[in-house]
């Protein structure tokens, strides 16, 4: 019998080595490769998601929320940047833009009442004085107003520079021209024609142009405050057709009529587009009979006044010339036309108390342009003393003075009713927005919040 010995200590045979695993067809890439690859896989993701009604269902969810929430908050800021617009117009705007009507008017009157006080004999009236130094100080203090929204409007700003640079030499010219005649002294004369020109040449055409642009930014403000937020509409309808197009979707899908959570969706929509619709038409018609009968008519009869003052000014400074006023009397002839055309303007533009003022001023100044032939004819043929008297004594029923009083309080009262009137039509603007800007986000929310619950309840029956 034969054995097969074995060498002790020989080592035994060893296990061949395991095949290396076969190489992945999707190899894994690391470091930025893979950041970059990021957004590929998560788009591809989504589709085998959307592949799916569930995965379906949950994407239109996240857009209906998603444009459910931009609506509401474009539509608040939208709205109560409508608001806020309103507020600047009754606190701001308009309050500046009868400031720089202030200063126009107090520096016109100020430049004719000191011209007027020369032609009194004697002593100067203490009431002509206190009149000149109220429309000085009513300057000033609108021009600080006015002044205290010019910064940013690199023309605003330099018109108020001119003014407030030029009307304490103005005034200076006006005290020495004073100071003269109350000595008796011709050069007084010279003296007020230097100022009045200094007015006329350099301060009024500045303060024309604040009032002008204060006027323009006014305008402009209301126009974009009376527009349709066009876009914001566009949202909520492109909102609304989803909300119907996902309930006819599922209910093809599922059989069920109606998903209570889009219901309440979309009649949340609806409430906003109605109750938007219907409040920003109110607002929009009601900034625009501010504009029609207050700011609108405010503006002609505003400029009315200010032609009328200046050819006042132009009147009585053709008689302080003394035969050389050849030029005041050229634009008075000017300036007539100017403000009759306005005053005819206006009439058409307000109606009431303000159109019975409106009226007066026009019969007013009828009556001042015949008087102001009489004291031209008295002046031209020598009597001097007659044409003054017809022009500053207030005694005469007939006289300049009466008519052009009458005519300036008629305006005066005409303008206060347009303002009220705007203040009037631009407040009920505001009250038509009430609560809507955070009605709208309210709205949205619940809107947002039905989307989630509706589609949330059709998910669960997929788990």
């Amino acid at each position: 019998m034969t054995s097969t010995a074995t060498r002790p200590g020989a080592p035994t045979a060893e296990p061949p080595p395991a095949p290396d695993a076969p190489p992945s067809s999707q190899p894994t890439r690391s470091g930025f490769a893979g950041l970059i690859d990021l957004p590929a896989a998560a788009v591809r993701g989504l589709i085998r998601s959307v592949r799916t009604t569930p995965g379906r269902l949950t994407v239109i969810a996240v857009g209906l929320v998603l444009l459910t929430l931009v609506t509401g908050i474009v539509g608040t800021f939208v709205v109560q940047g409508k608001k806020d617009t309103i507020n600047e117009l009754i606190d701001h705007r308009e309050p500046l833009t009868a400031a720089s009507q202030e200063v126009y008017r107090s520096l016109s009157d100020a430049d004719a009442t000191s011209a007027n006080a020369f032609l009194v004999i004697g002593t100067e009236p203490p009431e002509l004085r206190a009149r000149y130094d109220q429309d000085i100080a009513s300057a000033g203090a609108a021009l600080a107003k006015a002044a205290s929204d010019s910064e940013g409007v690199a023309d605003a700003a330099t018109k108020v520079d001119i003014i407030s640079r030029n009307l304490p030499v103005y005034t200076g010219i006006i005290e020495t021209a004073r100071q003269n005649n109350m000595q008796g002294f011709p050069v007084g004369a010279s003296y007020l024609r230097e100022a009045s020109n200094l007015m006329r040449a350099t301060i009024l055409p500045a303060a024309s142009d604040l009032y002008h642009i204060d006027t323009d930014r006014l305008g402009a403000e209301q126009d974009d405050v009376s527009g349709f937020p066009w876009f914001t509409t566009a949202l909520l309808v492109v909102l609304l057709a989803a909300l119907v197009v996902t309930q006819v979707y599922l209910t093809r899908r599922t059989n069920r009529l109606l998903n209570i959570g889009l219901v309440v969706a979309t009649g949340a929509m609806v409430v906003v587009l109605l109750w938007g619709a219907v409040a920003l038409i109110i607002q929009s018609a009601l900034v625009g009979s501010g504009q029609d009968d207050g700011s609108h008519p405010v503006d002609v009869l505003v400029r009315a006044r200010s032609a009328a003052v200046q050819a006042r000014a132009d009147e009585t400074m053709t008689l302080v010339a003394r035969g050389d006023g050849a030029d005041y009397e050229t634009n008075f002839q000017q300036l007539a036309p100017i403000f009759t055309g306005l005053l005819h303007e206006a009439q058409g533009l307000m109606s009431g108390e303000a159109a019975q003022n409106i009226d007066t001023a026009v019969s007013s100044a009828d009556a001042w342009l015949v008087a102001h032939k009489d004291v031209r004819a008295k002046d031209d043929g020598g009597s001097y003393s007659d044409a003054v008297k017809q022009a500053i004594d207030t005694s005469l029923p007939n006289g300049s003075a009466v008519a052009f009083t009458k005519l300036d309080n008629a305006l005066v009262k005409a303008i206060s009713i347009g303002r009220q009137n705007f203040l009037d039509s631009t407040r009920g603007a505001d009250r038509a927005l009430t609560a809507l800007a955070p009605g709208v986000g309210v709205l949205a929310v619940v809107a947002a919040g039905g989307v989630t619950m509706g589609i949330r309840d059709r998910l669960r029956e997929y788990r």
